[in-house]
């Protein structure tokens, strides 16, 4: 099928890009001798993870329950839910152990710890991982805080949890600056988990997995002694933050939104497309870094990049695009019906709008891949 047959907006997805990106990486942590545990909450689609199993992946990270069971209804069996378990979510995942997966959960509290060894769970142990907080940047312990013993204490005397080992995110690595902060940024991140490992190794706890994540410390990062499996997740797709960061390139970027132009709106200089807020999402992240690109970048239908052209906002149907420097905007050359994409800023976010991807191949359309929402 033709792009410009497709009903607009929706969701594009570049099978070439994507496969690049996933072996990429898939070969750099198979050389480091490092499992990779892909975070699927960008995808959320079981199409992209057999992608992901088919370069060697065999263990996951979902984000909620809803795609672990998604995933796991799939025959997915090693997923990490990585958010901080509470008692009423507990029997989810033991209902999901029971049927033959085997979902590990997290927690970084004495409370949490706590609720999860009172709450009645059938079944066998449910894998623990110990949250880390490398970074001071969103959750997480500390190796020297003495509640770390006391949360490995109380997760090891529950016979229904067993404790699988720890798990950072250096989420302040999307700050970074240069390249070189998100080298540092990965030493720490490594050094700072595998310190963690070894306080509960001292103290008599089994730590049999040292897990780290993200896309920038995963692909700038270096070493990895001591690190058991890696979790980076937006990589398979990238997006213009990323590319901000350095950590790919614009022509990397395998996921946008097609849309239609609708409208133009000479009093303002913009032309006004059918893919707003909704199809967007109003994710601005790439506004804190020197490229800011609005509420994305704009390419042609066959993906040609338009360098001048922004999504400068949204509304909730309706996105508004201008040139980025201020000049005239020919409205001649973008009649209305003319497609057009958007390479989004943040694609977990963007993805998150839409139900399925339309796959294309050397420009036409040829598969359609489902995900799931929701949770």
């Amino acid at each position: 099928m033709d792009i410009g047959n497709l009903q607009t907006p929706c969701l594009l997805l570049d099978r070439g890009r994507l496969e690049s990106n996933i072996e990429t990486m898939a070969d750099k942590f198979k050389g480091l001798g490092v499992a990779l545990r892909p975070h699927l909450k960008t995808p959320k689609s079981v199409d992209v993870a057999r992608r992901l199993q088919a370069h060697g992946a065999e263990r996951f990270t979902v984000s909620t329950l809803k795609e672990a069971e998604y995933f796991a209804g799939a025959g997915f069996g090693d997923l990490l839910y990585a958010l901080s378990i509470v008692p009423d979510k507990l029997a989810r995942v033991a209902a999901l152990n029971r049927a033959g997966s085997d979902v590990a959960v997290c927690l970084d509290t004495v409370d949490g710890a706590n609720a999860a060894a009172g709450t009645v769970v059938e079944g066998a142990p449910v894998r623990v991982f110990l949250e880390v907080d490398v970074d001071r940047h969103r959750t997480g312990l500390r190796p020297d805080e003495p509640r770390l013993l006391e949360i490995a204490k109380i997760v090891d005397g529950a016979a229904h949890l067993e404790l699988a080992g720890v798990f950072a995110h250096a989420g302040e690595s999307y700050h970074a600056g240069t390249i070189d902060e998100i080298r540092e940024q990965a030493r720490n991140e490594q050094a700072l988990t595998r310190q963690t490992a070894e306080v509960l190794r001292q103290n008599g706890f089994d730590c049999p997995n040292v897990s780290v994540g993200s896309t920038p410390t995963a692909t700038f990062g270096e070493g990895f002694d001591g690190i058991t499996e890696a979790r980076p997740g937006v990589y398979v797709f990238q997006d213009l933050f990323q590319a901000n960061l350095g950590v790919c390139t614009v022509d990397d970027i395998a996921v946008s939104v097609l849309a239609t132009v609708v409208t133009h709106h000479p009093a303002t200089n913009k032309l006004v497309i059918d893919a707003g807020g909704l199809a967007l999402s109003k994710d601005q992240m790439t506004g804190s870094q020197d490229n800011d690109c609005g509420y994305g970048l704009l390419t042609d239908a066959d993906g040609s990049v338009l360098a001048n052209l922004h999504v400068a906002g949204v509304s909730q149907e309706h996105g508004y695009v201008t040139t980025r420097d201020g000049s005239s905007l020919d409205t001649a050359a973008f009649p209305v019906g003319r497609k057009l994409r958007i390479l989004p800023n943040h694609a977990c976010m963007t993805a998150a709008a839409h139900e399925v991807y339309h796959v294309i191949e050397n420009g036409a359309v040829t598969d359609t891949w489902g995900r799931v929402n929701g949770w």
